[in-house]
């Protein structure tokens, strides 16, 4: 049977996001993508500051688009808050921090997109939160003045953790105009109904988050926020869903290994004409439900991993000190599977090791080191079981140089 990485016991990510007072599978029962959920209580200090975000502004010399400002609903032009970046450096739209400050005092919400990919400490969280949750994630931070508000009502395609983190901030959430959008069916699609919402039905939650409180806003959902008494700075956990939708395109995907389905259509067809579509339509259709009925479980996994797992990288590796452990691999290292990294491993001759761009096709005799590497603990080289001491050195030289694997330090 093959072997996939799963979260770990605890989820300790995932938990941050939910409150302490709720158990993760009733979160996962009966609000997940369903229903909005305000928590109390917790303590995201560790992972963003207002101080943090002086800093990204104004000393890691940021590109767009990993800065937004927007007030009222309306974005500002990239213009307006880059310039060049100096002498030394031949780029032409890094972030001006006298700009930005001009326009946060002026009322502007500064939003920071991508953190985690640009912040340590969210590297570090994002890395865990997307393999607690199994979805695909983003981090962003917005920033508002007092009595400030960036974005109108509007519903995300994605479902969103909002971690309050400096301030406060009134939020509206209400029901769904449009149920669980798909990321091609936006807000904008539906204006009308969203501002019509967000002004005559009740919301569902109405309420101030302080620093320490969560807010779960499943997609669809309508939500708008503003600043009070001062400024306010939360972090937007969005988790981009992976939905029944998806395995529906891999499988109309596949379609295209069937010949009977590649076959052209008629000379001078005209497809606006529903009786000549009509003369085609129902043997389409009789060829698409066969391949979808002859399609199992194990021919779709392999395309929907490859269209998910590279969604979010794994555990930031560092190449200097990397290629060092290399170089001095000992059977007394300490290695383990990388953190956050996707994988599946299938036993056979060869072991074949799917990795989220590519597969590592390894000697049977591997297997059981294999297992234990892929388990996720700190192992020492020389207690890999089934392999004599040179066969342990390669097998784990060669997953390290695959960086699958990281050394722990000495």
């Amino acid at each position: 049977m093959p072997e996939s990485g799963l979260p770990p016991d605890g989820r300790p990510a995932l938990r941050r996001c939910v409150g302490s007072e709720l158990d993760l599978d009733e979160f996962g029962r009966s609000y997940w993508g369903s229903r909005a959920l305000l928590s109390h209580g917790g303590d995201y200090g560790d992972l963003f500051s207002l101080q943090a975000a002086d800093e990204l502004l104004s000393r890691r010399g940021l590109r767009t688009p990993f800065l937004r400002l927007a007030k009222n609903g309306t974005v500002v032009g990239d213009s307006q808050f880059t310039g060049p970046a100096g002498v030394g450096a031949e780029i032409g739209d890094q972030v001006r921090d006298d700009k930005v400050a001009a326009l946060f005092a002026s009322g502007h919400t500064v939003v920071l997109q991508a953190l985690h990919r640009t912040w340590p400490a969210l590297v570090d969280f994002a890395t865990q939160l997307s393999s607690d949750a199994g979805h695909p994630m983003q981090i962003n931070a917005y920033i508002t003045p007092a009595e400030s508000q960036g974005f109108s009502a509007h519903y995300d395609v994605h479902d969103v953790f909002v971690l309050q983190v400096a301030g406060e901030k009134h939020w509206t959430v209400h029901e769904p105009v449009h149920v669980d959008p798909l990321r091609n069916q936006p807000w904008t699609d539906h204006s009308q109904a969203v501002a019509a919402a967000a002004r005559d039905r009740a919301p569902v939650i109405d309420d101030v988050l302080r620093p320490g409180d969560a807010l779960y806003v499943p997609r669809g959902f309508l939500h708008s926020a503003k600043a009070l008494g001062g400024v306010s700075a939360h972090l937007t956990v969005g988790l981009h869903t992976m939905t029944r939708y998806l395995l529906v395109q891999e499988l109309a995907a596949l379609a295209a290994d069937e010949p009977s389905l590649r076959t052209a259509l008629p000379l001078g067809f005209d497809p606006g004409d529903p009786s000549q579509l009509s003369t085609v339509l129902d043997e389409v259709t009789s060829l698409l439900i066969k391949k979808i009925e002859q399609t199992t479980a194990d021919d779709l996994a392999p395309r929907l991993s490859r269209r998910t797992w590279s969604g979010n990288r794994p555990a930031p590796l560092a190449p200097l000190a990397h290629a060092a452990a290399i170089a001095s691999l000992s059977a007394d290292t300490t290695v383990r599977l990388r953190p956050g990294l996707r994988f599946q491993l299938v036993d056979g001759d060869p072991v074949r090791l799917h990795l989220p761009d590519r597969t590592i096709s390894l000697p049977k005799a591997t297997y059981e080191a294999l297992s234990v590497l892929t388990a996720g603990a700190a192992t020492r080289v020389g207690d890999l079981p089934g392999l004599d001491p040179s066969d342990q050195l390669v097998l784990t030289r060669r997953l390290l140089t695959e960086a699958a694997l990281t050394t722990e330090p000495q």
